[in-house]
């Protein structure tokens, strides 16, 4: 049984929530809060597996809260939040300091079974994840920069042959930190990186442009037709489906409807498959930190065209879940820190 607390200061969504998640015989509501100081009391006192969390409230804004909460008490946070501009940036902004999954908030939408299903399976995501305490920092200067976890690499440590090469990474829970990780550690003579993480639509657009701000090379979010250059990262949009498509010696990449895979879309197998397809031995297929399954099909596929292959491992991984299938599929060829990602995919694209 899960334990959630929901941390909320509108009473209506406490209530719709609390409805929600109560239908769901894995999951327990054992408490609700307003704000950030009747949190902590309750967090204290029955210990939750799992908090569902707000951004705007009142008192203490919940990525002050947030920044606390994992600097001395890391537990799995879903965070729970609309689309207007300023609060999805703020969620951004919590997922790097260390929220390991997001949750659009749609008013009255909420009571719709495909929004509760969203929510139950982020809470169920969250609760097999793992939370690292995290150094002490004014919750403003956290949010705009987390200190990279390696340092970047220099154009002269690698002889790069970027012409045709492409790098196409799938994440999914922890993967905001993870992604951000691996691109910061980029030069500008990259090949061109394509990317899925896991997000909802509408969120996919900031997590973008923090990554664009952080890193040397320029990332943003993907549009129909645009081709892919060395130095370029394109991020799949949230509720689209992204492949990879050659016009002779170019690569571009195209937006499409379509159901969601393994519950995901954009997913990390309808990129990995058009990769396979389209690239071939001139890409590397890195998988990183995920719940699921999603992404191990199409790596598989990739390896299988001559592409290759890498996964996080267990020890750094948020969740051990997508490397992990991906591992026993077959459809890895290296298994490495997160610290060594970055290397290990120039180095292949340099052959």
């Amino acid at each position: 049984m899960i334990k959630v607390l929901i941390v909320d200061d509108s009473a209506v969504v406490r209530k719709v929530l609390s409805e929600e998640l109560s239908k769901f015989s894995d999951i327990s509501v054992i408490g609700t809060a307003p704000d950030a100081y009747v949190a902590r009391e309750k967090i204290v006192k029955l210990m939750p597996d799992v908090i569902t969390l707000d951004i705007e409230m009142p008192r203490m804004d919940g990525l002050t809260f947030l920044e606390k909460l994992m600097t001395h008490f890391p537990i799995p946070v879903v965070i729970v939040s609309s689309l207007a501009p300023k609060t999805s940036d703020n969620a951004i902004k919590a997922m790097m300091l260390g929220a390991v999954e997001i949750v659009n908030k749609t008013g009255s939408q909420y009571s719709l079974p495909d929004v509760a299903g969203s929510l139950v399976r982020a809470i169920r995501n969250a609760a097999g994840a793992k939370v690292f305490a995290r150094g002490v920092q004014s919750g403003a200067a956290a949010a705009r920069e987390v200190k990279p976890q390696f340092t970047a690499i220099s154009e002269n440590d690698i002889k790069l042959q970027t012409t045709h090469k492409i790098i196409a990474i799938g994440a999914s829970t922890g993967g905001t930190q993870a992604t951000e990780a691996v691109l910061k550690a980029l030069p500008l003579s990259s090949p061109a990186i394509i990317i899925v993480q896991h997000m909802p639509e509408g969120f996919t657009n900031f997590y973008a442009r923090r990554l664009n701000e952080v890193c040397a090379i320029e990332v943003r979010e993907a549009k129909d037709d645009d081709y892919l250059v060395p130095g370029m990262a394109l991020l799949a949009p949230g509720g689209k489906h992204m492949v990879l498509h050659k016009s002779g010696a170019r690569y571009f990449v195209k937006l499409k409807e379509g159901p969601a895979v393994h519950h995901q879309k954009p997913s990390v197998d309808v990129l990995f498959q058009s990769v396979a397809r389209s690239a071939g031995k001139n890409a590397v297929g890195v998988i990183l930190t995920g719940m699921g399954s999603d992404g191990a099909a199409g790596l598989l596929e990739m390896k299988k065209n001559g592409a290759h292959t890498i996964a996080q491992d267990e020890k750094t991984c948020v969740v051990f879940g997508m490397p992990k299938e991906a591992i026993n599929a077959g459809a890895v060829d290296e298994t490495l820190s997160i610290d060594d990602i970055a290397r290990a995919m120039l180095t292949a694209s340099a052959k």
